[in-house]
């Protein structure tokens, strides 16, 4: 009977208050959604490395006629220097960390320039003795490509050694900064939560305070008299982190899979049940925020 009583009293402040609890419904919504929205990005960056690392690989960009002198005083690299090199990728010294390589010629690259530049003006500029032959390679472990680096740096017919980890590391460092402005805009969304709901609670008694006044005088505890105070802050909590999981997994199921995985296929994307792995942090937060706020607000008007 008595958590009954306690369960009345909650859903009798939620219906007087019931503007003031909308508020704190959407402002608890917005926020977690962009908690959620940020959690997501980064499950996505660690994805995204998972597959992108494990296939980058290391070039080495043999010289070619127009390479730049300090890099290729000789010029053009000539088969025998190609044949060293194509050695030395195949040594034992080098066998261990090396998956397999494959070797690029000037018409190999120039097909695949013109594959990758179509209808562009680029592509009509550019001839197959311009470009570098190349020496593809796949690392065991594409954390250790300044093994390459270090071999070839600087031997004949070498123009440069390239990892294209460089290139993605500038991606995932755009798409990380872009994942901590989220973070931040949550942060202060859910201050913003916070103390809208600490307002709301004190405003919700400050309006009962002659029946909070009767309680005392007939010796109800202060934990008896916060519970139902507590419980209005979680449960309008808990409904904008309902709404915020919902959106979250629509986000992954709609914008993620149903769009970015058919016109980007070249990488591999989040899934709805990664989604659903944000979906209990997003409630704790919702119900351990009202909680602290609604309890701390109610404390504070009661010592009053």
């Amino acid at each position: 009977m008595r958590f009954a009583l306690v369960l009345g009293e909650a859903a009798n402040g939620l219906r007087r208050n019931a503007s003031m609890v909308v508020s704190v419904i959407l402002v608890t919504f917005v926020s977690l959604t962009f908690v959620g929205t940020a959690a997501l990005l980064q499950l996505q960056i660690g994805q995204m490395k998972s597959f992108w690392y494990d296939r980058a690989q290391v070039a080495v960009y043999l010289c070619s006629s127009i390479s730049p002198e300090i890099a290729c005083p000789d010029g053009e690299a000539t088969p025998e220097q190609r044949d060293e090199i194509e050695a030395q990728l195949g040594s034992p010294t080098l066998a261990p960390f090396i998956d397999e390589f494959y070797f690029e010629d000037h018409d190999q690259a120039y097909a695949n320039f013109q594959e990758q530049f179509e209808g562009t003006s680029a592509a009509d500029y550019v001839t197959p003795e311009i470009l570098n032959e190349t020496f593809w390679v796949n690392l065991v472990d594409p954390s250790q490509s300044d093994v390459l680096v270090e071999s070839f740096s600087g031997v004949a017919g070498v123009e440069s050694v390239t990892d294209q980890r460089r290139y993605l590391d500038q991606i995932f460092n755009t798409l990380n900064a872009a994942s901590f402005t989220a973070i931040g805009v949550a942060v202060i969304m859910l201050v913003a939560a916070a103390l809208l709901i600490a307002t709301t609670i004190r405003l919700s008694a400050i309006s009962r305070r002659k029946e909070l006044g009767i309680m005392r005088l007939v010796g109800a505890s202060n934990r008896f008299i916060q519970t139902p105070f507590v419980l209005e802050g979680v449960f309008a909590a808990l409904f904008g982190s309902i709404l915020a999981s919902g959106a979250v997994v629509a986000i992954a199921h709609f914008f993620v899979q149903g769009y970015l995985s058919r016109i980007l296929d070249f990488t591999s994307f989040i899934n709805v049940g990664d989604a659903l792995l944000v979906v209990p942090l997003l409630v704790a937060v919702g119900v351990v925020l009202a909680a602290f706020s609604a309890n701390f607000a109610i404390s504070r008007y009661l010592k009053v």
